[in-house]
């Protein structure tokens, strides 16, 4: 009898440990295997410098400088490779630093050396087919700017590597929006809804990596050798559109809708929007090119369109593409998401819709645009600025139930039948909306050598800025690390700064959640327990922060 058991016993784990071999190889097979696509060109053999002034930068036809604003723009032509080698000459100072900050974000997260490495294989593993996804023209210009970027992060990938890699973060993002990375908000509105009838879009981009990611804006100009004229909105080293107008009055927004954490690569989002952005001029062009992609995760993408005198929504997941043409007259509102019949019954947007905060969003734009009907663009920045909740109700500082969260990378304003673009600057969308006329810039009238801002146009910085309210929240963000430092070593703090952290930011939820995590980490039951419960008193954005503020309770 205990001879049958040891033999079953080594026969069993024999077949464990075979199978563990057969995996393993699988998977560094697929490793070894993984093909980026890297294009095979050499750096141009040419004597050309980059000229530079104390604002302005020039690489023969192509142009970077820092306005006085503190906004980045860059104008930029030629073939693929040609336009990302311009980019990367102009810029490697300011690649090095949005790379420094997106993995020290990285490494703050995961500290551990040996995680990192891993990192890199799962990476290289996830996005193996990444190459073949993305369009040669855009590998191309990844390629091109790749040439510019350091080599200190090498144990990541390749430089091409992780500047393609990185087009995907925003969707990796987005499918983890429990951890509040992404949550945006825009609309458009025309006809009876805008002031002068014409189409005008607001949005805000709440990608939240960190205040320290959005130092750099960057305004872009491209000049493709094909396609459109068009500009974006972004950060050093993003060829992808996240905001975007072209020289034929079509707009581009993107707001992440719920997904399934990802498990395979397709076409990142900001690639296909950027395809959208440069090939297409109306919405049925737009709709066309979402239908030939597939994509990692799902997303609702905003467009407006000139030539169409109105705006609609392409829905778009792994599995399907819908065009949402909207339900109200001359107006459509887009949060995080999907509003069409076609995904009525989808699982995942069923979910979102009654956990997050998203409807609450909705709720807030459309009662934030009935009472300032007809729209203009300073309505428009007056309702992207706005942090309160439904009814003016006070929700705190930074919560994600407001339209502005204090978080976004950038809000923008589209006049598109004008070919006129607001765009934000620091603090997040406080700063004043710096006007950019396109007919100008793209037709070459523009001298780089100074300002090329339209300054008449120009929208006045929030007088938030100078409120009472604007001190206290910079309190509130200085002293949230202070307090998470003290929560994680179990160390006490004196009361004056226990004090000054609940002052701050009195109508918050989360004062209360962490400062319950300190008393609870310090031994102080009853007062944790006592703030935990105050917490769940105010508004909270979503089902799964309450849940887990009652779990701490209950333990």
């Amino acid at each position: 009898m205990r001879k049958g058991i040891k033999t079953t016993i080594k026969y069993a784990t024999g077949i464990l440990l075979l199978l563990i071999v057969v995996l393993m190889g699988g998977v560094c097979y697929l490793y070894f295997s993984a093909d980026m696509l890297t294009p095979a060109y050499t750096p141009t053999a040419s004597a050309e410098k980059v000229l530079r002034t104390d604002s302005l930068r020039q690489y023969g036809d192509n142009y970077l400088r820092h306005s006085q604003s503190g906004l980045w723009e860059l104008k930029i032509k030629g073939n693929a490779f040609q336009r990302g080698e311009a980019i990367g000459k102009l810029s490697p100072d300011l690649l090095y630093y949005q790379e420094k900050v997106f993995v020290d974000q990285i490494r703050e997260i995961i500290p551990s050396e040996s995680y990192l490495k891993f990192l890199r294989f799962f990476i290289v593993l996830f996005n193996r087919e990444l190459g073949k996804n993305v369009a040669e023209e855009f590998r191309d210009e990844i390629y091109g700017i790749s040439l510019s970027c350091t080599h200190e992060y090498d144990f990541i990938g390749t430089p091409y590597e992780r500047q393609l890699n990185y087009h995907s973060a925003h969707d990796l993002g987005h499918a983890m929006q429990d951890y509040m990375l992404v949550g945006c908000s825009s609309f458009a509105t025309w006809g009876t809804q805008s002031a002068d009838s014409s189409l005008l879009i607001g949005r805000n981009f709440d990608f939240y990596v960190g205040d320290a990611f959005a130092h750099n804006k960057l305004v872009s100009f491209y000049e493709p050798e094909q396609g459109y004229k068009f500009a974006s909105v972004g950060w050093p080293g993003m060829i992808g559109v996240l905001s975007g107008m072209n020289e034929t009055g079509l707009t581009v927004t993107i707001n992440a809708a719920k997904s399934a954490v990802p498990t395979g690569s397709a076409t990142p989002i900001s690639i296909l929007t950027r395809e959208i952005l440069q090939y297409a001029s109306t919405i049925e062009e737009a709709y066309a090119i979402a239908q030939k992609r597939q994509t990692f995760v799902s997303e609702s993408i905003l467009i407006g369109s000139a030539k169409d005198g109105k705006a609609a929504i392409i829905e778009k997941s792994p599995e399907k593409t819908v065009l949402f043409a909207g339900e109200e007259k001359d107006r459509i509102i887009c949060t995080n998401h999907y509003q069409s019949e076609a995904f009525s019954k989808d699982e995942r947007n069923m979910e979102n819709i009654h956990t997050s905060d998203s409807p609450y969003r909705f709720a807030r734009l459309k009662e934030l645009i009935n009472e300032k009907l007809p729209i203009d663009v300073t309505k428009a920045a007056s309702i992207l600025r706005n942090h309160k909740g439904l009814q003016n109700t006070d929700l705190g500082l930074a919560n994600e139930m407001a339209i502005n969260q204090f978080i976004a990378h950038h809000s923008v304003i589209f006049q598109p039948g004008k070919k006129l673009m607001w765009v934000s600057t620091s603090p997040w969308q406080c700063g004043k909306y710096v006007a950019y006329d396109l007919n100008k810039i793209f037709s070459d009238s523009i001298d780089f050598s100074h300002e090329i801002h339209t300054e008449p146009l120009t929208l006045a910085a929030d007088s938030f800025l100078q409120q009472l309210e604007y001190q206290q929240l910079l309190i509130y963000k200085e002293l949230i690390p202070v307090l998470r430092k003290h929560i994680k070593k179990k160390e006490r703090l004196d009361e004056q700064t226990l004090h000054a952290f609940q002052h701050a930011n009195p109508h918050f939820f989360y004062v209360y959640e962490l400062l319950g995590d300190y008393y609870h980490a310090t031994g102080q039951q009853d007062k944790a327990i006592r703030n935990w419960k105050k917490a769940l008193s105010l508004p909270i954005p979503k089902r799964s922060e309450s849940e887990r503020i009652e779990h701490k309770i209950n333990n």
